[in-house]
């Protein structure tokens, strides 16, 4: 490789973000460097890497390059020295900040640096500003705050200039110590002129706004701190030279009473300690790490996943094991840096950071969770006023209460059911229970249980009261209760058993019963058959419910109610919402709250209409119990994103979300998942990345890969909308990695163009080129021929401008070979006549930059009129306009001339086709000897003559 090319090899470096493809970059640059003789080249490469390092976060290894440079600088001074002394002068700034960070470094050696430094600023006629500056710092880490206070006063005393920290990283550091005092208002103050200023600092604005969060809290501006602690931590959270201030953040959500968050934050970092830039940054991270668990494991079991590293397997470690551990990181860390800086300083600091909880009331800061369910002191949530239950008269007698309780359960009165049942234990011993009544009282004691205790508890309480009615020789009662049971066989898993019951019951009282016990027993059918699957027969036995005529308005709301939703699942959508709004005018009628919540969901299930399906769900909301109104707000939500009405989705996503953390139901991984794509409909990118974000991390804690993968394809579009591309790049390489198996070598293809797009859109050419390629042949791999044409030619097309012409025309060979079997078809169909004609144009611009114009226009001979064919009319102008450039290419402008006519005559005044078409005509007419000519299209389309396209 020539040193021109290790030159630009440098050049291309300072594009890449900071970290380790950058550092790797770089070193690979040093190590054939140091293989020639170009000395400049290696002083400048250490000079970028000592950059890199620092902000890579790997700042130890930034001493060697640091101390190279200033070796060579002072040993020979070349001509070329000049140049970078003072990004030299400026690079003492990052030595002696890494080495307080580290505790093996003797701070004698700090203060040398320091002595260097200040002694060097002074030749060079500099203001000690910056000097003053970092003797504060030296001063405050140690906890000398006589000293620090004085240097403190020399760094803001002293005038800045070229060498002083920036104008948000200046006002940072005074932030933070004035919050250090206790000076809070003054530290707000400071920062409000800095933040509405402009900041261009790699640092900034996160730096300053991660200092201002206790600050903000502490003078009661919430909204603020809120604000400020997502905007930074969205900074902060892929850059590893940042884990201080992320530790930072972890703090804030444990003093704002989000633990929860704060978890997440730390899970989500958690491998970062094995690789942490600096052992004070290490030691800070883990402090308020373990506070954080300790409250959350205080709260509930809760566990974190923790990925593998050297000797260590991943798995689950749990909160409370996880604080043990890293409170003995922090504190043997602190005790490290007071050994070597003969002070108690450090270990008292991180014994306050492991005592931190929350501090005055909760500050909501997720995006996901509305309100704190983490919190162990969060009261209650109120339940819903329960319905009017009546009155157990004092005189009634066994029967009677026995009659009213059956009376309750039948209309879905649960409490007055309880209330009547304790009354007649009460009052009616052992001397009253007589064998019907004890009968009774199990057949209602099963009813019960249904509704209080689940399924498996009302099955035995059943068969207790089935048992007691063969004794008694009731048929009726006995195939009624043997209904019941057998709904519960069918629910339970003893399939077999229970249809059995429920069809002979169905088939007794279908002879031997009144209406409504006909009518009870074919709905309990239709329930059983329901719960298995069987939902033809399921709906044979509700047509025969419905078809008998009986006076028991709660029954027919519930069997109504039933027959909709097997109808449903049936998927006859016109039938389903007319038996959901017969259901749901029904369980109006009656007033049962469960039972409108039901009927209302299923018409909104049911309902064509936007609006009538959030009307219903607005209906199922109000009547449902505290218990009921997760389904109600997820599909609410669902129905609002499906109105175009994402702003009002997001607040039920989250609502749904805090449900279902607060009731520790499974899915709320799932549900943010939901809610991020919301946040994107509803353009607000920043939060839609945080909680895509934790979705994903709740995915793969429960192995839902394939959903964990899906999510992770949305976070990539959410962080191409907010310009974060190296997120979204390394998201879309574990994607292509998590793909890579033969079932799935279709959506690896399209991750890997996807890939490609976004580097060809950031003029990253070469390594666009690459992902393309890679697509191809996993479009091959997956018999997916046209997909192949397309990132071959759009392989091609990127390897064309990143200038590797010799590989940019072996692409477009792979082309030829393509697009020829494809049009080798009868009739091949309008995709494939696209892909061939836009292989052509590659094909034709490459062979065009390739210096072979003849043969780039006969590949475009015809392709105009084929686009046009499949009403491609743009790409048919675009081709056209290309002809037109190739006909100058060759020499050719008097042919070039009446085409580029022809096309700026179709293409809309002004548009960036058209003045190029302009452009082109302008250069073909003064080719042509026709000035005159060239300057009346330029002044008709607005163009001047010394100007480029």
């Amino acid at each position: 490789m020539s040193e021109d090319d290790l030159w630009r090899m440098l050049h291309e470096t300072t594009g890449m973000p900071y970290g380790a493809g950058r550092t790797a970059a770089l070193e690979q640059l040093l190590r054939r460097a140091d293989t020639g003789d170009d000395r400049h080249l290696a002083f400048a490469a250490r000079m970028q890497a000592t950059t890199g390092y620092v902000y890579g976060g790997e700042p130890a290894k930034s001493f060697v390059t640091f101390s190279w440079c200033l070796a060579e600088f002072d040993r020979d001074p070349q001509p070329y020295h000049q140049g970078y002394a003072h990004q030299l002068l400026w690079h003492f700034k990052y030595m002696v900040n890494a080495m307080l960070k580290f505790p093996e470094l003797p701070l004698d050696r700090t203060y040398a640096v320091l002595d260097d430094m200040e002694r060097r600023y002074r030749d060079a006629g500099h203001s000690l500003q910056a000097v003053h500056k970092h003797r504060y710092l030296v001063a405050d880490h140690v906890g000398d705050a006589g000293a620090a206070e004085r240097w403190y006063r020399e760094w803001l005393t002293a005038p800045r200039d070229e060498l002083s920290d920036c104008a948000g990283c200046d006002p940072t550091t005074q932030v933070a110590h004035l919050a250090h005092v206790g000076r809070h208002d003054e530290a707000v103050a400071l920062a409000e002129p800095v933040l509405a200023g402009r900041l261009t600092c790699t640092e900034q604005p996160q730096a300053i706004l991660t200092a201002l969060l206790v600050p903000y809290l502490r003078t009661g501006r919430g909204d603020a701190a809120r604000n400020a602690h997502r905007e930074a931590y969205r900074r902060l959270r892929g850059n590893l030279s940042d884990l201080w201030d992320i530790g930072d953040h972890v703090e804030f959500c444990t003093l704002t009473g989000n633990e929860a968050r704060a978890v997440e934050i730390v899970e989500r970092h958690l491998d970062w300690l094995d690789r942490a830039p600096t052992p004070a940054a290490a030691m800070h991270f883990a402090a308020t790490a373990a506070a954080a668990l300790r409250r959350a494991a205080g709260a509930g079991d809760v566990t974190l996943h923790r990925r593998a590293a050297g000797d260590r397997p991943a798995g689950e470690v749990s909160a409370a094991a996880l604080a043990v551990e890293l409170t003995d990181t922090a504190t043997a860390l602190a005790a490290r840096f007071d050994a070597r800086n003969g002070t108690s300083y450090q270990s008292e600091w991180i014994a306050r950071r492991l005592a931190t909880g929350p501090a005055g009331e909760h500050l909501p800061l997720s995006a996901s969770l509305r309100r704190s369910p983490a919190d162990p002191a969060r009261p209650p949530q109120p339940a819903a006023p329960p319905a009017e239950e009546p009155t157990v008269p004092a005189d009634a007698t066994a029967d009677e209460l026995l009659d009213l309780a059956d009376e309750c359960l039948r209309t879905h009165r649960r409490s007055g059911l309880t209330a009547v049942l304790a009354a007649y234990d009460e009052r009616c011993g052992a001397a009253e229970a007589s064998p019907r009544r004890s009968a009774r009282r199990l057949e209602l004691r099963a009813g019960e249980l249904t509704h209080t205790a689940g399924p498996e508890a009302a099955r035995d309480a059943n068969r207790a009261a089935l048992a007691a009615y063969r004794e008694l020789g009731d048929p009726v009662r006995v195939q009624v209760v043997a209904g019941r049971l057998g709904v519960l066989l069918c629910m339970t898993g003893e399939a077999e058993e229970g249809l059995a019951l429920v069809r002979e019951a169905a088939a007794f009282l279908a002879a031997h019963g009144d209406a409504r016990e006909r009518a009870a027993a074919h709905d309990r059918l239709a329930l059983a058959l329901a719960h298995l699957g069987r939902w033809a027969e399921a709906l044979a036995a509700a047509d025969r419910a419905a078809a008998e005529e009986y006076d028991d308005p709660w029954l027919a709301a519930r069997a109504a109610l039933h027959r909709a939703h097997v109808l449903e699942e049936l998927d006859r959508p016109e039938e389903f919402r007319a038996a959901a709004g017969q259901a749901r005018r029904l369980a109006r009628e009656v007033g049962v709250d469960e039972l409108v919540t039901a009927a209302a969901l299923a018409y909104a299930r049911a309902a064509d209409d936007p609006a009538e399906t959030v009307a219903a769900c607005d209906e199922a909301l109000r009547t449902a119990p505290p218990g009921a109104r997760l389904p109600v707000r997820v599909f609410r939500a669902r129905a609002l994103l499906a109105a175009e009405r994402a702003a009002e989705a997001v607040e039920d996503f989250a609502e749904a979300v805090t449900l279902c953390v607060e009731q520790g139901a499974d899915g709320d991984a799932f549900l943010r998942w939901e809610l991020a794509n919301a946040y994107r409909v509803a353009g607000r990118p920043a939060e839609a990345a945080e909680v895509a974000e934790e979705a994903v991390l709740g995915l793969d804690r429960l192995g839902a890969q394939a959903e964990a993968d899906r999510c992770r394809h949305l976070l990539v579009g959410i962080y191409v909308d907010l310009g974060e591309l190296e997120p979204a790049l390394a998201l879309l390489d574990l994607l292509a990695r998590n793909l890579d198996g033969p079932d799935n070598l279709p959506r690896r293809a399209q991750v890997l163009e996807e890939a490609g797009g976004l580097l060809y859109d950031a003029d990253r050419d070469a390594l666009a080129g690459q992902r393309f390629a890679e697509a191809a042949t996993a479009y091959r791999l997956g018999g997916a021929p046209v997909d192949e044409l397309r990132a071959r030619r759009r392989e091609a097309d990127a390897l064309s401008w990143a200038g590797d012409v010799p590989a940019a025309v072996s692409a477009v060979e792979v082309c030829d070979g393509l697009a020829s079997a494809l049009s080798g078809q009868p009739e091949p169909p309008p995709v494939v006549t696209y892909e061939v004609a836009l292989a052509a144009e590659v094909a034709a611009r490459v062979l065009a930059g390739a210096g072979r114009p003849d043969e780039a226009l006969d590949r475009l001979a015809g392709i105009p009129a084929r686009l046009r064919s499949i009403e491609a009319f743009g790409e048919a102008a675009r081709v056209e306009l290309l002809t037109g450039e190739t006909l100058m290419r060759a020499g050719r402008p008097g042919e070039a001339e009446p085409l580029l006519r022809e096309v700026l005559g179709g293409l809309p005044p002004g548009s960036r086709p058209a003045i190029r078409a302009a452009w082109l005509l302008a250069g073909s007419l003064d080719e042509l000897g026709r000035p005159d000519d060239a300057a009346a299209v330029r002044a008709e389309h607005g163009l001047t003559a010394d100007e480029e396209d």
